[in-house]
């Protein structure tokens, strides 16, 4: 398959679709039986123009005859008087009108026939018409009805395409919030294990600083015993006063006290 034709073909399935989707069956039932009321009011026309066309057609034979029957009285009344001439040119004038008479008449029994099959058609139409009017109103009713039923279905199971939309909106707002929690509970035992200071404590996650704190700590604690110890240095001194009084004691080399 050619390039061209793939593209053709693409096209029309898309469109097709398009329609598909766009196309409501009621409106198209109610133009196509707009199309067959159209239909029918155009036959009714021609059976107008057809009656109308025969009605000409037999006003014209009446006057036909009637100018033939009046030339009859005029070739009988000059028989009468001895005018043979005027007779026979009554008598041939008739004869025109005779052939035009029967040639309308021809004519007359053809439109009478067309009307006849013009109106049976009408007839026939205005049948298929009103069949298709009922037809039509049933099948809208049934069609409407059907998409109300669908409709409030889907309301109902969540499928449609609105509570669709809601659904994955509720879908993604729970998402987001077991996620955020999840977060923020492990942020916790993070901070709780030491693993990730609190950002609000000065120096935080620095290990240079936290080593000059431990040193100035040992510093203090220093600090703090040296000042006991001096506090503490008169005591030891009377101590040693007392200690002074009483009798030496002398050590041997192998630890005994004399």
């Amino acid at each position: 398959m050619s390039l061209m034709k793939r593209i053709s073909l693409i096209f029309r399935s898309k469109a097709n679709k398009a329609l598909d989707k766009a196309e409501d069956p009621r409106e198209t039932l109610d133009y196509s039986y707009q199309r067959q009321l159209d239909l029918l009011a155009k036959v009714r026309r021609g059976v107008a123009d057809v009656a109308t066309s025969r009605k000409r057609v037999e006003l014209q034979v009446n006057q036909l005859e009637a100018q033939s029957a009046k030339l009859q009285g005029q070739a009988e009344k000059a028989i009468s008087v001895g005018r043979e001439d005027l007779a026979r040119e009554a008598l041939t004038r008739k004869s025109g009108l005779t052939t035009q008479i029967s040639d309308l008449k021809a004519q007359h029994a053809q439109l009478q026939g067309e009307e006849e099959k013009l109106t049976l058609a009408q007839q026939r139409l205005q049948a298929k018409v009103e069949s298709f009017r009922t037809r039509k109103e049933t099948i809208k009713a049934t069609y409407t009805a059907a998409e109300a039923q669908t409709r409030i279905n889907e309301a109902m199971s969540g499928i449609g395409e609105e509570m669709g939309d809601v659904g994955l909106a509720i879908q993604r707002a729970e998402d987001k919030t077991a996620q955020m929690q999840a977060r923020a509970g492990a942020i916790d035992e993070l901070i709780a294990s030491g693993a990730l200071d609190d950002v609000s404590q000065v120096s935080a996650g620095d290990d240079i600083a936290r080593e000059l704190d431990s040193m100035s700590s040992e510093a203090d604690v220093e600090s703090e015993l040296a000042r006991l110890k001096s506090a503490s240095q008169p005591q030891a001194i009377e101590s040693g006063d007392i200690l002074s009084e009483t009798p030496e004691t002398t050590t041997t080399e192998d630890g005994e006290q004399k």
